[in-house]
């Protein structure tokens, strides 16, 4: 009998183990990153994991309720003394039983995410919806029988220009003592659309000066970033970041639309998940600014057609199978309790920015307002990487917009020894050509590998893996050194000269880090992870270059890359691997969290607003799904670089060795592939 399969999440990391095997125990013999400081005494509570049910076609399993041990006296006893969240067990207490996902939550990882999802600086024209405004209110008088509130809407036109105010119960139920203990004198938060009335937000007595806060939201398949913003000067208080927790669903988006139409009431359920995940993000990110999150009164929230649906309860199944209709495609205004965040204040508003197709959601919409593509002379290419790629090419002529499935492996999941980006994680690394010897930076140092004093400076958080801008800049570095062949291949100790490359299996992979001899990990690229890259690389070029057919081009003026990985990546490495089409490398720039710079500014500007939303209606959506040269380019995209794409830019600035390790079937090493025969 085969012995359970066990899938970490968000890690990816699967193995199988006997029936009894308590899940830290599995965790450990992984590597998954699943703390513990009692010895699985069930008493320090760090190592809570969240199993999930369901069938999980992207994992190949179906997980039944029973497949962790039953709830025990131990885990009772501390949800008694501290409680535990909904969901959630002991990692020491609960026992593998059958096959199951389990999910790391950040507070029970050792080595908690960096999201590099940063405020990029951008001077930012202000006019936010939610404003104070300080009226004199008329008294009442026997001879004019108007309510107190009519009399407030006639100090707001008469004062403000402000025509029609809807008021909402709770507000309402305080106005009159309001009003009185300011002596008819009040100050009001109106939030004014840039469509619609506006609305009475809270009101106080007197003069109040007290800030507004709002919060720009980008809402990622695998992490989600907040930037809190002071919405009377802009400045950005605070941003955060956190995993999204629907990674134990499916780490990609077709993953969640597969979980949400074989498991009845799957999309109800990763819903709760998302709108919890979002108040947990509220609340630490106003701890961080040292205020409450009852002062945010504004949130916007850019995110791609999946997440958009599942942020709003919309069931996102037919966004799974063409033709892909959206519920609305239109932005949405809505208030924040509609979306059950409940840590925000009790009348927050919610904008959401449009979406433009059925794949390409308000996160591009955010990026096009953020990089402004259709006001450029130069034909630029704006490509928003990530687990879902967002890509726009256009100038003052037109704007082409599509997405693009590239999947996890850039966020360094499905990578044998990848982890997300935290203190510890190869994030940088070079290969000497001549020695194949590799030297490297993690996070949190910026001392190299073979600098005096890396030890010591890594002794803390020890080099744990390697994160996303590790592994493109190792795939690239490999193929400049003549480790890995154009197809992707990577050679022998023979072929290569160095004993880096050793046997795994049928193939080989290379040798970075050995940490084996103090208790750490050993870290290499497999095949496998080649493979992974090539398609996730793959995807994005050919999308781009879908983009670059419909508009009549060969190439482009400019390259920008946008999103928390495309910020962290250089220009070489991404065209030596063949991610981004050829042009010279002073061309190609970063833009940072681009979708998060849109977000706020159409948090900060309201104009901006209608802008995107004229804007979005006059691009060209192009549909990668059913294009069939998608996949063509896909396939001439598999090789390092192109397989038939000349680069002559990078031409100028790399030589790429031109060497061969596929030995057909010529050969029996652990190096040769086979060749299947042909039946009949």
């Amino acid at each position: 009998m085969t012995d359970p399969l066990v899938i970490f999440t968000p890690s990816g990391k699967r193995g199988r183990f006997p029936v009894g095997t308590p899940v830290l125990t599995a965790a450990r013999q992984l590597g998954v990153d699943l703390d513990s400081v009692c010895g699985g005494r069930g008493i320090c509570s760090k190592c809570q994991i969240t199993p999930s049910f369901g069938e999980f076609p992207k994992h190949g399993v179906a997980v039944a309720e029973n497949a962790l041990s039953d709830w025990n006296k131990v885990e009772q006893r501390y949800d008694d003394k501290r409680g535990l969240k909904p969901g959630r067990r002991l990692g020491c207490q609960a026992t593998i039983q059958s096959d199951v996902v389990i999910d790391v939550p950040p507070e029970s990882q050792m080595h908690r995410q960096v999201v590099r999802k940063a405020a990029t600086e951008r001077a930012i024209e202000m006019d936010p919806a939610t404003r104070l405004y300080l009226v004199e209110v008329a008294e009442p008088d026997m001879h004019d029988p108007s309510g107190d509130l009519q009399r407030l809407q006639d100090a707001l036109r008469e004062s403000w220009g402000i025509e029609t105010v809807d008021v909402p119960l709770p507000v309402l139920a305080r106005l009159q003592p309001t009003l009185r203990k300011g002596k008819w004198q009040v100050t009001v938060a109106i939030h004014q659309a840039h469509t619609g009335p506006a609305r009475l937000i809270d009101i106080w007595p007197g003069y109040h000066e007290g800030p507004l806060y709002g919060l720009a939201v980008d809402l990622g398949s695998t992490t989600i970033a907040g930037h809190l913003c002071d919405l009377s000067t802009g400045e950005v208080l605070a941003s955060s970041g956190i995993m999204n927790p629907q990674i134990r669903f499916g780490e990609d988006l077709m993953s969640r639309v597969s979980y949400a139409m074989m498991n009845p009431g799957g999309d109800a359920e990763m819903t709760r998940t998302v709108r919890e995940a979002l108040c947990d993000l509220a609340e630490e990110i106003a701890s961080e600014a040292g205020i409450a999150p009852q002062g945010i009164v504004e949130t916007v929230f850019v995110c791609n057609p999946v997440m958009h649906h599942l942020l709003l309860g919309l069931d996102p199944v037919e966004l799974g199978q063409a033709p892909f209709a959206l519920a609305t495609s239109d932005s949405l205004s809505l208030p924040a309790s509609d979306l059950g965040l409940a840590p925000l204040h009790p009348q927050a508003q919610v904008y959401i920015l449009p979406c433009i197709a059925g794949h390409v959601g308000a996160d591009c919409a955010a990026v096009a307002l953020s990089e402004a593509p259709n006001e450029a002379e130069p034909l630029t290419l704006v490509i928003d990487v990530g687990t879902n790629a967002e890509i726009l090419l256009g100038n003052r002529e037109r704007v082409l917009a599509c997405s693009s499935p590239t999947g996890p492996a850039f966020e360094g999941a499905q990578i044998s020894s990848g982890q997300r980006a935290a203190p510890g994680a190869i994030e940088r690394i070079e290969i000497d050509p001549t020695t194949k010897e590799p030297r490297f930076r993690v996070i949190g140092s910026e001392l190299w590998s073979d600098e005096e004093g890396f030890d010591l400076a890594t002794a803390v958080t020890g080099v744990t893996g390697i994160c996303g801008s590790g592994i493109i800049e190792a795939v690239a570095e490999m193929r400049s050194a003549g480790l890995l062949d154009p197809s992707g291949l990577i050679g022998s100790a023979d072929q290569t000269g160095t004993s880096r490359c050793e046997p795994d299996g049928r193939t080989h992979a290379y040798l970075i880090h050995d940490g084996s001899a103090d208790g750490g990990p050993r870290i290499t690229v497999t095949q496998g992870d080649i493979r992974a890259i090539q398609l996730a690389k793959s995807a994005l070029y050919a999308g781009a270059r879908l983009l670059m057919d419909e508009f009549g081009v060969d190439t482009v003026d400019r390259v920008v890359l946008a999103g928390a990985f495309g910020a962290h990546i250089s220009a070489r490495h991404a065209m030596v691997l063949g991610m981004i089409p050829d042009a010279p490398l002073d061309a190609v720039s970063s833009a940072g969290n681009a979708a998060g710079t849109g977000a706020r500014i159409a948090l900060l500007n309201r104009a901006s607003r209608a802008r995107i939303e004229r804007l979005v209606r006059d691009f060209t959506k192009v549909e990668t799904a059913i294009e069939p040269r998608f996949q063509e380019h896909f396939i001439a995209a598999n090789a390092l670089p192109h397989a038939t794409d000349p680069f002559p830019e990078l031409a100028k600035v790399v030589t790429l060795p031109q060497v061969s390790f596929n030995t057909g079937g010529g050969e029996s090493g652990p190096g040769a592939r086979r060749r299947r025969r042909r039946k009949g």
